[in-house]
C-alpha cells in the first residue's frame, strides 16, 4: 500500500511551534518580578558594604568617614551611581553613619527625592 509520508512530516510542527510559544511567556512573566529581586538584593548588598566599611574604618583611625568620597578614596570601594542611588548621613565623628541604598528607577527611590 502507498503511503505519502511527506504531507505527515509537518504535523510535529504546530506543537512544537506551540511549546516554543509557551516557553517563551513564560520567561517573560516570571523575569520581571526576579529582576526586581536581584535589583533589591544588590541595594541590600551594597548597604552592608557600606556600613562594614565605616566600622572598619572607625576600627582602624578612630572616627567614622565624613563622607561616603572618602570611602571610595580611601578604602577602595566601587558603587554603581549610574543603578543606585546612596544617602550616607554622618552626624558626628563617634557615631555610625545612616546609609540608604535604593535602586535606580524603584518607587522608593522616588518617594525619598525632593
Amino acid at each position: 500500500m502507498y503511503s505519502d509520508r511527506k504531507k505527515r512530516n509537518w504535523l510535529w510542527v504546530i506543537p512544537a511551534v506551540l511549546v516554543v510559544i509557551l516557553i517563551v511567556a513564560a520567561l517573560v512573566v516570571f523575569s520581571g518580578p526576579r529582576r526586581e529581586e536581584k535589583r533589591e538584593e544588590g541595594a541590600v548588598a551594597i548597604r552592608d558594604l557600606i556600613e562594614r566599611t565605616a566600622r572598619q574604618c572607625y576600627a582602624v583611625e578612630g572616627v567614622y568617614p565624613p563622607n561616603l568620597a572618602y570611602l571610595e578614596d580611601h578604602y577602595g570601594i566601587e558603587i554603581n551611581h549610574r543603578d543606585f542611588y546612596v544617602t550616607y548621613e554622618a552626624f558626628a565623628s563617634n557615631v555610625p553613619p545612616s546609609v540608604v541604598v535604593t535602586p535606580e528607577g524603584s518607587t522608593a527611590a522616588s518617594e525619598e527625592l525632593p
